[in-house]
């Protein structure tokens, strides 16, 4: 194997706790890791970056670390699809894509603007259906599909269809600025 794949951009509390989740990494072999970016979890993408630099800077540069935002781990071939979740405050972040295209960059919009910045043609999913699918619901209607988790192997999926994807210093997708 010479790419894994890690994404914690979604987490329950017990998994922002448990460091265990490292030790099931298989990285034999390993030449990349591809680390999802978010938006999600403070702590799981903070956690999951510093792991796989830590990890590469000890393997003396032989592993590259590599970032992707979190959302293309839910893309499909030939669909177009709006991921949104809950950037609280009544702002939602949007993901657009077209197959295993990001149209642009992860951003947040406030809630009275959302409808109109979802094209028609896409389906939409959310990793944060607990909190906003009721209003995803009543946003979008039947073109909302519902829960939708990134997951490591759809990074991977998404990296090996589109490696454009791809930044080479991955950093944390942040959506507001630091509070003082």
């Amino acid at each position: 194997m010479d790419m894994v794949a890690i994404e914690r951009s979604v987490l329950s509390f017990q998994d922002c706790h448990d460091g265990a989740w490292f030790e099931r990494l298989d990285l034999a072999g390993v030449r990349r890791i591809v680390v999802g970016t978010g938006p999600g979890s403070f702590a799981g993408v903070r956690s999951a970056i510093a792991f796989a630099q830590g990890y590469a800077l000890g393997k003396g540069g032989s592993v590259e670390v590599l970032g992707v935002p979190s959302p293309v781990a839910l893309a499909e071939p030939g669909v177009a699809k709006a991921v949104i979740g809950d950037a609280r405050q009544g702002k939602f972040w949007l993901a657009l894509l077209d197959g295993f295209k990001l149209i642009t960059p992860v951003f947040q919009v406030e809630e009275s603007d959302l409808e109109k910045r979802v094209p028609r043609n896409m389906v939409v999913v959310s990793p944060d259906d607990a909190r906003i699918g009721e209003k995803l619901c009543a946003a979008f209607d039947a073109r909302y599909l519902g829960l939708a988790v990134p997951t490591a192997e759809g990074l991977l999926r998404a990296v090996r269809e589109n490696p454009a994807l791809c930044s080479v210093d991955p950093a944390p997708i942040y959506l507001n600025p630091a509070v003082r």
